[in-house]
């Protein structure tokens, strides 16, 4: 079966080099995303970031029932909140920010600058073991990929390249893709970390290939992921894995949101409820009203 150019995580390994990745290229997917928000720019392109990393983790769960969840908080930062998460190929995400200081440090800012003093949560919910994984680190560097590569050093001693590039808002529509490349951890395929190793050529010379890909090459959606993987590692045996198909998966239902209430006490009820007994719920990833008659609640 053809892979597709656009909404697609596509997995790989190179086992003579003990390493893995993925690449994920989106186009319609974040389309629909960002089209639920009117975001200035700047803030459609920060968020077309996350997206892209939250589906290049995301798509490393080993369980299809599994959750990723990235999370960046800031103390005084333009972005108060940025929030994505990835299961079993739904993706979703919203920003929250401030318009008026967003005007006020320009059409290019820093991380620091939308951030100020922040940090990066990365949360793995394995959801038939019943396992959880959290990693924080502080959002440093130039940007969301480089505080990702600054995780897997940190919370997983795991050796990594993230590469992320963005068009929004573009002739084409929006689109964005990215590229993960790691040193396979301890246990998989029988291999070791390299913080324990003296010497890694191998990683280092494929590290040296995945760095050589371009910002045009991981948004151009006439280059599926499997095209580019041959063409930076076509002298490398690359096992290509089953992709998955990315599609936008807002889970907010009114069945559900009336179930979340019910489990309120009546008095706290009737608190959020306007004169006229309804209790208004906003899905802040959809940006959907869910208008909810509290006597209906029992």
């Amino acid at each position: 079966m053809p892979i597709p150019g656009r909404d697609v995580a596509l997995g790989f390994t190179i086992p003579s080099r003990n390493a893995r990745g993925r690449v994920v290229q989106l186009g319609d997917t974040l389309d629909l995303i960002l089209a639920r928000h009117n975001y200035p720019p700047v803030i459609a392109k920060l968020l077309a970031e996350a997206l892209v990393l939250t589906a290049l983790l995301g798509s490393l769960l080993k369980e299809a029932e599994g959750q990723l969840t990235v999370q960046a908080q800031s103390e005084g930062g333009v972005v108060s909140l940025l929030v994505c998460d990835y299961r079993g190929g739904e993706l979703r995400g919203y920003v929250q920010h401030d318009p008026e200081r967003l005007a006020e440090i320009g059409a290019t800012p820093s991380l620091f600058g939308m951030f100020g003093k922040g940090y990066l949560a990365i949360t793995f919910d394995q959801m038939v073991s019943g396992e959880r994984y959290q990693g924080i680190v502080p959002l440093e560097g130039d940007s969301l990929a480089h505080a990702a590569e600054r995780y897997f050093a940190q919370s997983e001693q795991l050796p990594s390249m993230v590469r992320i590039a963005v068009d929004v808002q573009g002739e084409t529509g929006n689109l964005a893709g990215g590229l993960l490349m790691q040193y396979l951890p301890e246990g998989e395929e029988g291999r070791t970390r390299l913080h324990v190793e003296q010497d890694h050529p191998g990683w280092q010379a494929v590290e040296t290939l995945a760095q050589t890909v371009s910002p045009a090459e991981l948004i151009d959606d006439r280059l599926p992921p499997d095209r580019l993987l041959w063409r930076l590692f076509n002298e490398e045996e690359v096992h290509i894995l089953p992709h998955v198909v990315i599609g936008r998966g807002c889970r907010c239902t009114l069945d559900y949101y009336k179930s979340v209430l019910a489990r309120f006490p009546a008095d706290e009820r009737t608190h959020m409820a306007d004169e006229h007994g309804i209790i208004q719920v906003d899905c802040a990833f959809c940006a959907k009203l869910f208008p909810i008659v509290n006597a209906d609640l029992g």
